[in-house]
């Protein structure tokens, strides 16, 4: 039964084809299963984006909003999902770059997995931060100035990063537990 811990609360969850599908729809569900509503924002018109799920494509998720339609105020928090070709792909994206600009600027937290880091690097929010990813961003990481830590999940003020799949758990409820305290 879903608690109402986050009731009232809404996650942005900025994703397009080739995200990794656990680290989008298992923080999803834990987050609604918290009381939380979620919405999966996507460049372009898509109506669905399709998941990247250990070494091939896997399922397609529904698209809520689309990218150039989102606004971080109407939101509570950003999740930026890993996979290589999700983060990678955003990254080209001057919309997708302008919104997590935006959920910083605001202060908001903004939790990212695995590859997802890379996306916060383009959006200038890693300087002087510590935080965690996928083993292969450390030295992208540290170039941009952050410090990197391998750990299942680090929390830097409102910027809360995790590993990889096993760290989900850890890292859904870093977010809950920032958002229940905020």
């Amino acid at each position: 039964m879903p608690s109402t811990r986050l009731s009232g609360r809404r996650i942005a969850i900025l994703a397009t084809d080739g995200f990794e599908q656990s680290e989008l729809t298992e923080p999803k569900r834990l987050l609604e299963q918290a009381g939380a509503q979620t919405q999966v924002i996507a460049p372009g018109q898509a109506r669905e984006i399709k998941g990247w799920n250990k070494g091939d494509w896997g399922d397609k998720v529904g698209v809520d909003v689309a990218l150039e339609d989102a606004e971080a105020d109407a939101y509570d928090a950003l999740v930026l999902p890993g996979g290589v070709m999700n983060p990678d792909k955003l990254r080209l994206e001057p919309a997708a770059i302008a919104l997590v600009e935006a959920f910083g600027r605001a202060g908001k937290p903004i939790a990212a997995i695995c590859h997802g880091p890379w996306t916060l690097i383009d959006a200038g929010l890693v300087r002087d931060r510590e935080l965690t990813s996928w083993p292969s961003l450390r030295k992208d990481l540290e170039n941009a100035g952050a410090r990197w830590r391998d750990q299942e999940v680090v929390r830097d003020g409102r910027l809360i990063t995790s590993r990889k799949p096993a760290d989900i758990p850890a890292f859904a409820n870093a977010l809950i537990e920032l958002l229940e305290a905020a």
